[in-house]
This record gives structure tokens, C-alpha cells and sequence, in this order.
């Protein structure tokens, strides 16, 4: 099975596919939107990506693809813990970093860290950790560095100067499975946090109290949300679709009345599915 995911080798996104799919061929892309597109063409039956970060919130491409790519699924969802350490090539000068490198949450995550310790010396946005750590070991001859994880310090050969500088100890990281099937998956290895579902929904042309009929949907079935989040729709200021996660199994006749409900209220609806929540090793 082919599996792709936010690459290069050695990213926090490979780390959760490993665990998800032992077995699976990962093919790394270079970015999120390549992942989906590598669904749509056929190139990967499934794709790992990150969805939400406990401390820097949800990762704005990955919904937003989940809005644009039309009969995407989510398969699952797996949240892992997230240490970050500062990285040079061991030839380098730790003494006279130039540049840091790394994802912009990384470098969100470790704010204070690099501030306190780092304020003068630019930071830099990479399209991945991994990718910063893989750039830091091609440029021996410059005194670079990466905020990356383990995995890549060992892979590019690169020397950790600090352990553990992101800036809260609760780090994690929420991934999604996502595929154009709606196959459900299982991992007996693997923990279970509890169910979910979840759902993309556009309200109806603006007017007083939209929002609320579409909540109360939710409210007298006492459907429980863990997550209701806007994003823009990019047509217009005001314009947005949200992002809803209802807590436990959708299996009854209730919860899929609700949809229909929502239907009624003109709101275009999309149920995502219904899926597990797993926990990964850091």
C-alpha cells in the first residue's frame, strides 16, 4: 500500500506514518497539497498529514484542503507528542549561528527559547523540519541551523546543541489518515483515545442567527462538539465554512438526521466520517 506523506524523510508527519502503516511504501512529498493531489492522481491509496498542534492550533492548509479536494475522507486520527531540539553540523561554530531554519510552527513552538537565546540571528521558514535539518547538513561551510527532531539529527548527521526548546512540555500534534475510500481503519498496536466524526459545513447566505440554527442542530440531539472552527472561503470578507468535530461513534438514526436537518437549513454539508483517535510514540 502506498502511503504518502509531508516529507522529506525524517519529518514529525513521517515519524506518525511510520507507526500507522509499519508495513506501508511511504512516498514523502514536499508538501501538504501535494499529499492530497497525490490521492486525487492516484499515486497513494492514503495520506498522513498534520491537522492541529495543541500549541500553535489547526494547520490552515490541511483544512483548507479538506474543504477544496472533493470526496477525501478521514480514515482516522493519531496524535503524537513533539520534542524540538536545536541542531548544527558538527564541522560548524555553535558559537556563531548565522541563520536557524525550520517549519514556522517549529519555530512558533519555540519561541521563547530562541528569543531568549537566539534574538539576534534570523530565523528562517522551511517547508518542513526535516527539510531544515537535511538543508543545515549540505552547507557544511556555513554556520547554519535547524530546529528539528531526533530522527532527523540522526539521519543528516547533524550535532544537537539544545534538547527539548520548544516552549511548552504539552507539545502534540494531531495527524488525519485521508483517502478517497471510506474504509475504516484499525491498528491493534495502538491505543485508543475514542471516537469522532467529522463534518464541513457552509452556512447558508448570511443573515441574523444562521450560525445558532445550525448549532442548535447539534444542541438538542445533545451531540457533543469537541471542535467547531471557521476558515475563510477566500471569496469575500465574512465568507467562511467550519470545521466540526462531534464526539463518539455516528451510528444512530439521530445523528444522521441531523444531517438532514442541516440540509434543510441550507447548509452545504459534508460528512468527512466517523473514525478512531489513536496515540503515537514521540
Amino acid at each position: 500500500m502506498k502511503i504518502a506523506f509531508l516529507g522529506p524523510e525524517a519529518s514529525f508527519t513521517q515519524l506518525a506514518a511510520i507507526q500507522l502503516f509499519p508495513d506501508g511504501e511511504l512516498i514523502p512529498q514536499p508538501n501538504i497539497l501535494d499529499c492530497f493531489e497525490a490521492l486525487e492522481n492516484g499515486e497513494a491509496e492514503k495520506a498522513v498529514v498534520p491537522l492541529e498542534n495543541s500549541i500553535e492550533g489547526t494547520v490552515s492548509m490541511t483544512l483548507d484542503y479538506l474543504y477544496k479536494t472533493k470526496g477525501i475522507k478521514i480514515l482516522a486520527e493519531a496524535v503524537m507528542p513533539i520534542a524540538h531540539h536545536l541542531m548544527v553540523h558538527p564541522g560548524s561554530d555553535s558559537a556563531a549561528i548565522e541563520k536557524i531554519y525550520s517549519h514556522p510552527q517549529a519555530l512558533a513552538q519555540s519561541f521563547h527559547f530562541l528569543d531568549t537565546h537566539f534574538k539576534e540571528v534570523p530565523k528562517q521558514d522551511f517547508s518542513s523540519t526535516a527539510a531544515a535539518a537535511k538543508y543545515v547538513s549540505e552547507n557544511p561551510d556555513r554556520n547554519l541551523a535547524a530546529v528539528a527532531n531526533q530522527f532527523a539529527a540522526n539521519l543528516y548527521g547533524l550535532k544537537i546543541i539544545h534538547h527539548n526548546i520548544h516552549d511548552f512540555e504539552q507539545n502534540h500534534t494531531r495527524f488525519v489518515i485521508i483517502s478517497k475510500s471510506s474504509e475504516s481503519y484499525e491498528n491493534e498496536n495502538l491505543k485508543v483515545l475514542g471516537e469522532k466524526s467529522g463534518l464541513l459545513v457552509t452556512l447558508p447566505e448570511d443573515h441574523a442567527g444562521g450560525l445558532h440554527q445550525v448549532l442548535s442542530v447539534f444542541a438538542w440531539r445533545k451531540m457533543n462538539l469537541s471542535k467547531i472552527e471557521s476558515r475563510t472561503l477566500k471569496t469575500g470578507l465574512g465568507n467562511y465554512f467550519f470545521f466540526i468535530n462531534v464526539v463518539g461513534k455516528w451510528e444512530s438514526a439521530l445523528h444522521h438526521n441531523a444531517l438532514e436537518e442541516l440540509q434543510a437549513l441550507d447548509a452545504e454539508t459534508y460528512f468527512l466520517g466517523d473514525y478512531k483517535e489513536f496515540v503515537l510514540e514521540g
